[in-house]
């Protein structure tokens, strides 16, 4: 009990600056949805996708291995902080650099020709990332999750202020709405003509200037890179990077592939871009069950790492799996059901609701993600990390198949459904593996059921059409009711022992 209150505590500090911040980050979406037309919001999509893609790349699954050697291999945690994060500012400016200078081909490529100043600043972007990436790592690891959460909330904190600034400030001064005498120091610097343009530039600048706090709250290292030392290293963390390709697989391809594989004219009046863009801002709105998985990431892997050694780590996993079902399924329910609120809350200019049907199936997508994650510590502790890359083979079959055969078909439906169907089945799979090679007593028929019944409560509330607004909100929200009851029906006996447990401590 104990042990799941430290990680409950450590997941809340987590999750009180990851739902803050990226609340905050969400804000951006009106902004993003009122001043930019769904081509340029449709080009964000699809650039964040491909940045999605090569941040996993970049990092190759170091964050992971780092975890695994300075807490579980009787190694010096400094020596492994120092070699590790040599090696990554080595690949990551190497990998900044080849990319920096093949800017424009890819611009070519994809569309941009002429805009080859996006691909370069996403060149710095992934790179800068890549190399903060084990010195956040530590904080994690040392349990500093104050210094953690200041640091990730004052990055989005200057991103949306740059954002503001280029969007929306600079957008009014030139047009002469605001501050009109500015107007000539802008003429030199502000293109009213950029869109995701800026978005790019705002993320760079905050990243730069976060680098030397994360830095100094990390702790100095020493430049060193030790071939025979870095090995294992390596090869544990190889199989790691497939498996991150699994998490972002999907997203890449439904939206970073979604106005290619779109046929022309599927959505009248909108072009194949201009339809991603849509698909993309309702899939930011599934972004609350993201931040939750986020925050419990955070906290759970060194979590997990820390807990291994102990006989009784089995049950306590598969206590903070079945607490983790829980908290997401009433989530999904009671989000699911005021979308008709929430959606013409941030999708400002018309035409975006039309994609607000699919967030619940996005929103049970991320859970599975959630529980995938849950599921995958089976490999990370036998050091079997080679089967995510079988996993990851296999969620991007399906998130392939999905694309190509239902987008042209279902249109958004169809993208939404390759984020369900491919962590769905991944979980399942990873599931039947862990149970052979690691088993974990799972509450799964319990956590099978609520996750159907929350899924079916949350498209029956996303349907449901009363007359009277308010009592369409109240026939609603009564929904997520009758779920949280279910759930204490089902979980009767465990409350029991948690009263039992309390009144013991008392004495």
């Amino acid at each position: 009990m104990s042990q799941l209150k430290k990680l409950a505590s450590q997941t809340a500090v987590y999750g009180i600056s990851s739902i803050l911040g990226k609340t905050i980050n969400f804000l951006l979406l009106p902004i993003y949805t009122a001043y930019l037309d769904k081509a340029a919001l449709g080009s964000f999509t699809a650039i964040y996708a491909f940045i999605a893609f090569l941040n996993i790349v970049f990092t190759y699954g170091m964050e992971t291995t780092y975890f695994r050697y300075a807490t579980g291999k009787g190694l010096d945690p400094e020596k492994v902080y120092s070699q590790i994060q040599s090696l990554l500012i080595t690949s990551s400016l190497s990998l900044g650099a080849l990319l920096y200078f093949s800017a424009e081909p890819i611009a070519d490529w994809l569309g941009y020709a002429g805009r080859e100043h996006l691909f370069r600043w996403t060149a710095w972007i992934l790179a800068i990332d890549a190399v903060m990436a084990i010195p956040y790592a530590k904080l994690r690891k040392e349990n500093k999750a104050f210094q953690f959460a200041f640091t990730k909330l004052g990055n989005i904190l200057l991103n949306v202020g740059f954002n503001v600034f280029f969007i929306v400030f600079c957008f009014h001064v030139w047009n002469g709405d605001i501050l009109s005498d500015l107007k000539p120091l802008l003429d030199g610097i502000y293109r009213p003509d950029w869109g995701v343009d800026y978005i790019l530039l705002a993320n760079l600048l905050a990243n730069a200037a976060m680098v030397p706090i994360v830095f100094k709250l990390a702790g100095k290292f020493r430049f060193q890179i030790d071939r025979e030392f870095l090995a294992p290293m390596w090869h544990y963390s190889i199989p790691l990077l497939f498996m991150g390709l699994a998490g972002v697989t999907n997203e890449v391809f439904s939206r970073g592939l979604f106005e290619y594989v779109l046929p022309k004219n599927f959505y009248e009046g909108l072009s194949s871009r201009e339809a991603g863009g849509v698909f993309g801002a309702n899939f930011r709105l599934a972004i609350l069950m993201n931040l939750v998985i986020q925050a419990f990431k955070y906290a759970a892997e060194p979590f997990f790492f820390n807990q291994s050694t102990d006989k009784n780590s089995p049950e306590l996993f598969a206590k903070v799996m079945h607490a983790f079902v829980i908290f997401c399924t009433i989530l999904m329910v009671a989000i699911s059901v005021n979308l008709d609120w929430i959606g013409p809350l941030f999708l400002r200019s018309p035409g975006y609701l039309e994609g607000l049907f699919v967030v619940p199936a996005l929103l049970l997508g991320y859970l599975f993600l959630g529980i995938y994650f849950n599921l995958s510590i089976w490999f990370k502790l036998t050091d079997k990390t080679k089967y995510s890359f079988y996993l990851t083979l296999l969620g991007a079959i399906v998130t392939v198949l999905v694309i190509f055969f239902l987008v042209p078909i279902w249109g958004y439906l169809g993208a939404a459904l390759s984020t369900l169907f491919c962590y769905a089945i991944m979980s399942v799979v990873c599931y039947m593996l862990g149970q052979k090679y690691f088993p974990i007593p799972y509450q799964t028929k319990k956590d099978i059921a609520l996750i159907l019944l929350s899924f079916l409560l949350s498209y029956f509330g996303f349907y449901l059409d009363l007359e009277i607004g308010m009592v369409q909100f109240i026939v609603r929200n009564s929904l997520v009711i009758v779920f949280v009851l279910v759930v204490l029906w089902l979980e009767k006996d465990s409350i029991k022992q948690l009263e039992f447990y309390l009144k013991s401590r008392k004495k």
